[in-house]
């Protein structure tokens, strides 16, 4: 059948070179509607329970999506004039930014006085007033006595300040953040030129959002290239064949051109997680050409006609080539159980890919060979004589090889119970991207941008008034205070302590909260009147009055932190505070929570994969003990990997746990090629085990080495990646694939010589 297959092919050279040609080119015009997320939503399904809890804080109070300015002096602290002028200046300016809602900076801070009767509500530093010594001094020591601005608008050494500017994007764009980040650093770049004695920062969610889209597009325009100059180096260093090695790159760039073109005809928005899909389409399509190729020009130098050649290799290689791109697709497909939408996006778009590079390699390529020009000498093809020392070292050492590489991986196996889940969103950005720089340096300096954002229910309208449920947030805010995870607290009880103090002539004795429910209505209704468009508390406080938004600012903790202080405040509230009903939400809870659930459901993607690929392999060598056998090559990669894991980095992130699957499929190519050259010594050639090890290795040895390097600079390619999701996976997949082959050189051969015996099959 396969015969027939490969004189068809021949045959039909030049229809199939013209259909391919013109399919491709119809499919991959679906490119050109691909467009880049730029919102760190895209990582969260919709029925995620974080982010509907995160969706209803937001629809209830107001959106907190914020660029933040972090504004440095040079030399001395930020209580000088021509600091809090540019303050002033930058807060003003920050109006005028797209979609700006609300703008908090020490300038604009609504400071509260009483004079007698009346309440004073006025900007911190006012338009127009001299800023004197005199009132230098008190603009110093009102703020940094603050809790509502100390680490949230300034820090509390006076060394930096921040305007804080909310957001609200109609989301009706992907490009959206993309302009609004043009204008913040347009303005950025205004102001620096503008002070040249300060140095100017942005951070924020914002900022956050821009980075993942710059990050897709940074990979794209890196990598890929990247990728090409190690496929044309190793190509033609492996192949030793112009025409196979442009045969080939062809191949790779028809294969991704109909990955993502069928991506772009999908509708789906890409992301750095499957911006990544091109980079390790092109890796994966390199392997079937090699299988191909290789034989073909080992046939070729051996005497043969080319076209008898192409033949006979593709009698030999179809069949394996076909399992081979089966169980890599079943591995890609098992990353829908992801969690992460991303994820799923990357895996289906490889699974296309691969398909396309099957379909590719058999027909399109051995068609293209049939009219190209291909030059070899004839001579007499001897056996590599690294494979042949190689395979006489296996099979001399066989009993040492087996049981050394199942002792070693009981080893690993203990030793990857270290890992844990963990992950830390601000760090799937290298330090090389601006967004962590800066990110990082306002954490050191004044905050982190985590929160934990809570929603505080007093169980009736206008109920936030009364004095028992102030008094809970009070109790609660002040624990949070206490706690040293916590950077800051901005809680209305500020807000009441202080308006109480200013109504009884500013007197200290009196900050604290009122003593009616009356009062407290009086005092909110008061200061609302009070305050200027767009500084109301409506972030704060919903529109019945029945509920308060709590925001704790805490430091850049990792996943099973923020997990571990979200449960510990939630039972302190359970345990003492009375509130109707509460809830809390926000991104870095999103990220943290997802990377649990993705492990779990993975395990069961990647268990179904392992069924449907063993049962694949079962049917493909038609023999239930090879089958079985080949189990153990392909699962102890990955267990051996998550060992050395454990003692490289211990973390277990999204892209970790979702890479398994997908190396779960790689890992099977080399022991079906190696398996399937076994077998068919055994059976054509009525060979020993010993023999056939020896036939497997000379047949499709160095083409496995010359894969296995591919598919590792590749992924190594990947790894170089500045987005952390991209990279661990990059370095996980590599790591992987590089024991893989070392397994199947190693471990496979002496375990088929163990089992088998001398008997033939």
């Amino acid at each position: 059948m396969i015969e027939r297959f490969a004189e068809g092919v021949i045959r039909w050279r030049w229809l199939i070179i013209v259909l391919t040609l013109l399919t491709v080119m119809g499919v991959g015009k679906g490119g050109e509607n691909i467009i880049f997320s730029s919102n760190y939503r895209v990582f969260f399904a919709e029925g995620n329970q974080q982010l509907k809890a995160f969706d209803a804080l937001q629809d209830t109070y107001s959106k907190s999506d914020n660029v933040m300015f972090v504004m440095t002096p040079k030399q001395g602290d930020i209580f000088t004039k021509d600091f809090l002028l540019a303050v002033q200046d930058v807060t003003e300016q920050s109006w005028q930014l797209p979609w700006s809602t609300r703008v908090d900076s020490l300038s604009n801070y609504q400071h509260t006085q009483g004079f007698e009767d009346d309440l004073v509500v006025e900007d911190m530093v006012e338009e127009g007033v001299v800023l004197d010594s005199e009132a230098l001094e008190r603009i110093k020591q009102v703020t940094l006595n603050e809790p509502v601005i100390i680490k949230r608008l300034l820090a509390k050494d006076g060394s930096l300040a921040v305007v804080n500017v909310t957001v609200q994007m109609p989301e009706l764009s992907e490009t959206e953040t993309a302009q609004l980040v043009a204008k913040v650093r347009e303005l950025k770049e205004q102001a620096q030129a503008k002070y040249p004695n300060i140095e100017f920062r942005i951070s924020g969610m914002v900022m956050l959002s821009n980075a993942f889209s710059e990050m897709a597009q940074s990979d794209m325009a890196t990598l890929m290239p990247m990728m090409f100059v190690i496929l044309l180096i190793t190509l033609g260093l492996m192949l030793r064949s112009i025409t196979g090695t442009i045969a080939t790159f062809v191949v790779i760039i028809l294969s991704v051109m109909t990955a993502m073109g069928t991506f772009g005809w999908l509708g789906w928005t890409l992301t750095p997680p499957s911006a990544s899909a091109p980079t390790i389409v092109m890796t994966m399509a390199v392997a079937d050409c090699v299988h191909l190729l290789v034989s073909f020009l080992h046939n070729m130098r051996s005497g043969q006609g080319k076209q008898q050649a192409i033949k006979e290799s593709l009698r030999v290689n179809f069949t394996p080539i076909f399992v081979t791109s089966l169980t890599t697709v079943l591995g890609f497909l098992s990353m829908n159980f992801s969690e992460v939408p991303p994820f799923r996006d990357l895996g289906n778009t490889v699974a296309i890919g691969i398909t396309a590079a099957f379909l590719l390699s058999v027909l399109f390529l051995p068609a293209l060979m049939s009219v190209l020009p291909v030059r070899v000498k004839v001579k007499e093809e001897h056996e590599s004589r690294a494979m042949m020392a190689l395979s006489n070292f296996v099979i001399n050492n066989r009993q040492i090889l087996l049981w050394g590489t199942v002792g070693l991986t009981v080893l690993l196996v203990a030793l990857s119970s270290k890992n844990i889940i963990n992950d830390e969103f601000v760090k799937y950005f290298s330090t090389n991207t601006e967004f962590r720089q800066d990110t990082d340096y306002l954490e050191k300096n004044m905050t982190g941008i985590y929160t934990l954002e809570y929603s505080l229910n007093s169980g009736e309208e206008n109920g936030m008034s009364r004095p028992d449920f102030l008094q809970d947030v009070e109790k609660l805010t002040i624990w949070l205070r206490s706690k040293d995870e916590v950077e800051h607290v901005l809680t209305i009880t500020d807000v009441f302590k202080r308006l109480n103090k200013n109504m009884h002539s500013d007197n200290d004795a009196y900050f604290k909260l009122p003593d009616s429910r009356e009062l407290s209505a009086q005092y909110l209704l008061l200061y609302e009147m009070s305050l200027p468009y767009g500084l109301d508390l409506n972030n704060q406080i919903n529109i019945n009055k029945d509920s308060t938004r709590l925001v704790v600012t805490i430091k850049n903790l990792n996943s099973q932190q923020s997990i571990a202080i979200e449960k510990e405040i939630n039972n302190w509230i359970d345990a003492n505070t009375e509130f109707a009903s509460y809830y809390v939400a926000s991104p870095n809870l999103m990220f943290s929570h997802i990377g649990e659930r993705n492990v779990k459901s993975m395990v069961g993607g990647t268990l179904l994969a392992l069924f449907f690929i063993s049962l694949v392999l079962i049917l493909a060598l038609r023999s239930f003990k090879l089958g079985v056998i080949s189990l153990a090559p392909n699962l102890i990669p990955a267990s051996m990997a998550f060992g050395l894991w454990a003692l490289y980095d211990g973390n277990l992130s999204i892209a970790l746990a979702t890479a398994v699957g997908m190396t779960l499929g790689i890992v099977v190519d080399d022991t079906v090629h190696f398996l399937s050259k076994y077998q068919r010594a055994r059976k054509e050639k009525n060979s020993s085990p010993e023999e056939a090890v020896r036939y497997a290795f000379s047949s499709v040895g160095v083409a496995l080495w010359v894969t296995t390097f591919v598919l590792v600079a590749g992924f190594m390619v990947l790894a170089s990646s500045d987005f952390g999701m991209n990279s661990t996976m990059g370095l996980f997949t590599a790591l992987t694939i590089a024991i893989a082959l070392i397994v199947d050189f190693l471990f496979l051969p002496a375990l088929l010589i163990t089992v088998e015996g001398e008997k033939n099959v």
